[in-house]
């Protein structure tokens, strides 16, 4: 396919190169343009500017946030106003549902397709190509980008033909992660003031009852004390906490411990943790009990 690739932070560079080794043409923009080189040299050509991403059968973006989105999607020349009638938007970035929705009906009315898929991954994830992508949109318009999702992801979950469903699943997975952090932090705060090995102790929760990747993962990072280079900054895991709740206040869904992971966020944030990766918020516990 012909593709063009909008956002080239950690993810996104991953992301790029995997589709380049699966054989697809790849135009690239970004707005630091320094961040292409590794990916000019593996072949993927350059645009200086959206609009030049948007020739081909279809454009990914993956962005950080919602403003970064709307500003490629519905700026001058953006992705709404350049992408040719039929020809595919994939965005994987993590955005509202409320954005979602508009962009949905934008590109409707522009004649062409919109798939939302998120991904869960870490960048590690995102560079060996095992990302788990949820897909929502027409299902032909899903069929269209299934060769992207086979170069960057192991499996692809098709949950709605709704596209603003996938970034509901997406914000309520990325709240579960948070609320694990959190209370991981806690148990382990608990255990260290009791004189507990937290190594020895996190290797018994991982060996037993969370004998799962997420708890070994972010146990480790936790227990490690190592938050940078952060692999998902604090500042995304707040503005992820804050879209959730957002969307839960319009469904009318009380999410009392979302609210807690959102004064947990914006604590770290005040004593200077924006550049630590999320799961510095699980030393919180241990620093409120005098460790």
């Amino acid at each position: 396919m012909n593709v063009g690739f909008i956002g080239l932070g950690r993810m996104g560079t991953g992301m790029a190169a995997n589709l380049l080794k699966a054989g697809h043409r790849v135009t690239v923009h970004n707005r630091t343009p320094e961040k292409a080189s590794a990916l000019l040299a593996q072949g993927a050509k350059a645009a200086a500017r959206v609009a030049d991403a948007c020739r081909g059968e279809a454009v990914i973006t993956m962005l950080a946030n919602d403003e970064a989105l709307e500003s490629v999607a519905f700026g001058t020349d953006g992705i709404v106003s350049s992408l040719a009638a039929g020809a595919n938007h994939v965005s994987s970035s993590t955005i509202s549902v409320a954005l979602s929705e508009r962009l949905a009906q934008a590109h409707a009315k522009a004649g062409q397709r919109y798939v939302s898929a998120p991904v869960f991954g870490r960048p590690d994830a995102a560079a060996a190509a095992k990302l788990f992508v949820i897909a929502a949109g027409a299902p032909a318009a899903i069929q269209a980008a299934t060769p992207i999702f086979e170069a960057i992801g192991q499996k692809t979950f098709m949950i709605s033909d709704r596209p603003e469903a996938a970034n509901l699943v997406k914000l309520s997975g990325n709240f579960l992660i948070a609320a694990m952090i959190e209370s991981l932090g806690e148990a382990l705060a608990l255990v260290g003031k009791g004189g507990v090995d937290p190594r020895q102790y996190l290797e018994m929760l991982t060996s037993t009852l969370f004998n799962v990747p997420i708890y070994k993962n972010y146990g480790g990072l936790i227990v490690g004390g190592v938050f940078e280079p952060a692999g998902f900054a604090a500042p995304l895991g707040q503005k992820d906490i804050r879209l959730t709740l957002a969307a839960a206040e319009e469904l009318r869904v009380p999410m009392p411990l979302a609210s807690l992971l959102r004064d947990r966020f914006l604590a770290l944030l005040a004593h200077g943790g924006e550049n630590l990766d999320w799961s510095a918020i699980g030393v919180l516990a241990a620093k409120d009990a005098g460790q």
